[in-house]
């Protein structure tokens, strides 16, 4: 960002987390085009089926049989997410060397708060809607 950024005061901050992803976008937007931008609650196209999952649990597949399950805070055109309050669930296959066979293994972890790298995602899912 250039020094005339409205973003400068934020990027020196320590405590950026407690800042609400949502609003720096919002300044960030109204930086780039002069005027805040309308909400929208449409679906043109496969990026605002995410948009409207903003602030709401979503599931998660990744690469290497990871899922996650947490609350959306901000994503991009490549799918980088910002999630909050996730469960994060890795499956592992070992194979008994006696028997030959699949053992799947589960392990979960919480974390508080996880930027997700968009070419690791396979699958998003948004919360279930009533009435759609």
């Amino acid at each position: 960002f250039a020094r005339s950024s409205p973003l400068n005061n934020f990027q020196t901050q320590r405590d950026f987390h407690f800042f609400s992803v949502r609003s720096i976008f919002s300044v960030v937007i109204m930086a780039e085009s002069g005027e805040p931008a309308e909400p929208v609650s449409t679906v043109e196209e496969p990026l605002d089926l995410i948009r409207l999952s903003l602030d709401e649990r979503i599931y998660v597949k990744m690469r290497n049989e990871r899922e996650l399950r947490g609350r959306l805070h901000a994503y991009d055109q490549h799918l980088n997410m910002i999630l909050g309050d996730v469960e994060e669930t890795i499956t592992t296959v070992e194979v008994d060397e006696e028997t030959y066979e699949q053992i799947y293994k589960t392990s979960k972890r919480n974390v508080p708060m996880l930027f997700v790298r968009g070419d690791g995602v396979i699958l998003i899912s948004p919360p279930l809607r009533a009435g759609v």
